[in-house]
């Protein structure tokens, strides 16, 4: 580790004939799986993954090396390789003298890596049979249960040098189900940034019967009519629509580059007056939160939309010494094999006032989303498409029948602007989220939103 070795004689070796940032990342993660199929255990997998990433900035382009021998001589040496394609005068590197631990958002009561892995072979076990168990339409069950324990430190000149220990845990279980209608399936998923204890909010008999219950019943939906209408969509979908409507386009890298709508509308509506936005890695507990990101940055509530008008975009220490700013904490990689990019942590639309039950009541005859599939966005356009994975008809303000393979088409600044009520509540969703090849651990999270004339399209 960096705090073993060296550090400052490294990074001035780094730093040696040039360059305005120099920077090493540590990462060391003891994961375990487990997953169960076809009603047996298919795989058990555990390990220890270590390493160190060596990043040079120097006239605006960038140099990365890595290697998992961890030594100082190993380091010492591949830094002096990666010297030689900075131009410039050399400068020494100046570190605080001891690395300042992150205290993140997060209270890990117990370390999952302190249960037996029986343990959490009978989860899995478990979540099959009570999913097989809701009806014998139930075809195939996949469970799984993951967990990572990552500690990362981060120096870099000028002036960096801090640690976090970061705790994930996971279930999943996926159903399918079917008949001679043909094959539905039902997903649930729980976890966060939390130990053992997370499975007093996550019940894994609740994570099963929402999957199976809803690969079941979506069997005897119906199709929705086509074309615009008002869409509800319930704080239990998560937050897909802004993690993909907004999110990704006001990560600055793709905002300069040209690559999202999103790239001159600092200063002006972008959404409706009742929505406002922020992406927050200090949420205790969700799957994106941490104490420093992966450049050292202290984790950050970032306002991006505030009343409607965007005030501002994700930031890593690159895109911010480009603009002559500040980082906003947005700096993350997949691991120590990869350079980090601005990325999404918790992005939130914030609760209003109305109550859920009454955004509902409000509509004659719309859909009403409770869970939200897969999708595609163009950042460049801001067009999307978005599959429900649960559906229902409203009809004279009460959810009616379900519907199945549905989906949600528009355009993000303009779907945005069509949210004419924002309820009191609060949902959250998790998942990984890629981008450029890489994939890091991301929550999202939304209120119940209507959207309002001229209307989403529904397929």
């Amino acid at each position: 580790m960096l705090s073993e070795m060296r550090t400052e004689t490294v990074l001035s070796a780094l730093l040696s004939r040039g360059g305005e940032y120099g920077e090493l990342f540590y990462e060391e993660v003891k994961s375990l799986s487990v997953q169960r199929e076809d009603e047996k255990v298919e795989r058990v997998l555990s390990g220890t993954d270590a390493g160190i990433g060596i990043r040079l900035l120097s006239r605006e382009k960038t140099y990365y090396a890595f290697t998992n021998e961890c030594d100082e001589r190993t380091v010492l040496s591949l830094a002096r390789d990666l010297s030689r394609y900075a131009s410039g005068d050399g400068v020494p590197a100046v570190l605080p003298a001891t690395p300042h631990a992150a205290r993140g958002p997060s209270v890990v009561r117990v370390s999952p890596g302190s249960r037996e892995v029986e343990e959490k072979v009978a989860l899995v076990t478990g979540m099959d049979r009570i999913a097989r168990g809701i009806s014998r339409e139930i075809r195939q069950v996949r469970a799984m249960y993951g967990e990572a324990e990552r500690r990362i430190e981060v120096a870099a000149h000028p002036g960096v040098f801090a640690t976090d220990a970061q705790t994930f845990t996971l279930l999943t279980v996926q159903c399918v189900a079917g008949n001679g209608s043909g094959l539905t399936m039902g997903y649930e998923t729980g976890g966060g940034t939390s130990g053992w204890e997370f499975l007093e909010e996550f019940l894994p008999e609740t994570l099963a019967g929402k999957a199976a219950g809803r690969a079941v019943r979506a069997l005897s939906a119906g199709r929705v009519g086509g074309g615009r209408m008002p869409v509800v969509l319930s704080s239990e979908a998560g937050g897909t629509m802004v993690h993909e409507a907004i999110g990704h386009g006001l990560e600055a890298d793709l905002a300069r580059r040209g690559m999202s709508v999103y790239r001159d509308s600092l200063g002006q509506q972008v959404a409706s007056p009742l929505v406002s936005i922020v992406d927050d890695a200090t949420v205790p507990g969700k799957r994106g939160s941490f104490g420093i990101d992966d450049e050292g940055t202290a984790g950050h509530r970032t306002v991006l939309v505030s009343g409607g008008v965007l005030k501002g975009f994700l930031y890593d220490r690159l895109q911010a010494m480009r603009e002559e700013g500040q980082s906003t904490g947005n700096g993350r990689r997949e691991s120590y094999r990869h350079k980090p990019i601005p990325r999404m942590t918790n992005t939130i639309i914030l609760p209003g006032k109305t109550p859920p039950d009454d955004i509902v009541r409000s509509v004659d005859r719309g859909l009403l989303v409770r869970k939200m599939g897969g999708g595609q966005v163009n950042t460049v356009t801001g067009d999307f498409m978005f599959e429900v994975a649960e559906g229902y008809r409203i009809e004279n303000g009460r959810q009616g029948e379900p519907v199945r393979g549905a989906t949600i088409t528009g355009n993000g600044p303009e779907a945005l602007s069509m949210i004419d009520m924002v309820g009191s509540d609060l949902g959250f969703g998790l998942g990984t989220c890629g981008k450029e090849g890489q994939g890091v651990p991301v929550g999202d999270a939304q209120p119940t939103l209507r959207f309002g004339p001229p209307y989403l399209t529904v397929g």
